[in-house]
């Protein structure tokens, strides 16, 4: 059965963006320092933009993930930027009541986020990428089987927190761990 696979990066204090929610890719407090950069396209090249992908050469099917699902706040960070599927290597979905589709190759989930999740770990395939964003997290934590937090070395004193809803209790075990030069830690946790 195919996991569902929080890989995100956070800050010390738990959050993936700042206040205004904008793409925090590369923002002083996500640095993609060569060292994180190196690591992405070794362990999860998938993960990349389709743009920075075909930049750096990298092309083929994912390693770990052959979908990606994202909220619209997510998904909007793309079109901002003028991409309708930041990544058209994956089977991409984004949840969202209000969105028109602007790309054909894009899912639109507009009902039972739970539901359709389980389907597709049903399937066979890869595991599942959630990309974000908080809110989308917190709707589909009971689902979640593995978190992957690019923990960075800062702290923002407020934003988008990693799981941005009301309280529940979820419990998940450490994996492992990868502490990489510039100093961000990579912590793997499977539910317990």
């Amino acid at each position: 059965m195919r996991r569902l696979v929080y890989y995100v990066a956070t800050t010390l204090d738990g959050y993936i963006a700042a206040p205004d929610g904008g793409d925090p890719s590369g923002a002083e407090f996500f640095p993609l320092t060569p060292d994180v950069i190196a690591f992405i396209v070794e362990q999860y090249p998938e993960t990349l933009p389709g743009p920075a992908r075909a930049a750096m050469g990298i092309d083929g099917p994912g390693k770990v993930f052959d979908t990606v699902l994202e909220g619209r706040a997510s998904y909007e960070i793309g079109l901002a930027a003028g991409l309708t599927d930041a990544y058209p290597h994956l089977h991409h979905l984004v949840f969202s009541t209000t969105l028109e589709s602007q790309n054909p190759s894009v899912e639109i989930v507009r009902s039972n986020a739970l539901d359709r999740v389980r389907e597709l770990k049903a399937e066979e395939g890869k595991d599942l990428w959630l990309v974000g964003g908080g809110t989308l997290a917190h709707s589909l934590l009971p689902e979640i089987d593995r978190l992957i937090l690019k923990q960075n070395r800062s702290v923002i004193g407020s934003g988008i927190p990693i799981f941005n809803g009301p309280f529940q209790s979820h419990m998940f075990h450490p994996v492992d761990e990868t502490l990489l030069d510039s100093g961000m830690r990579v912590l793997r946790y499977d539910r317990a």
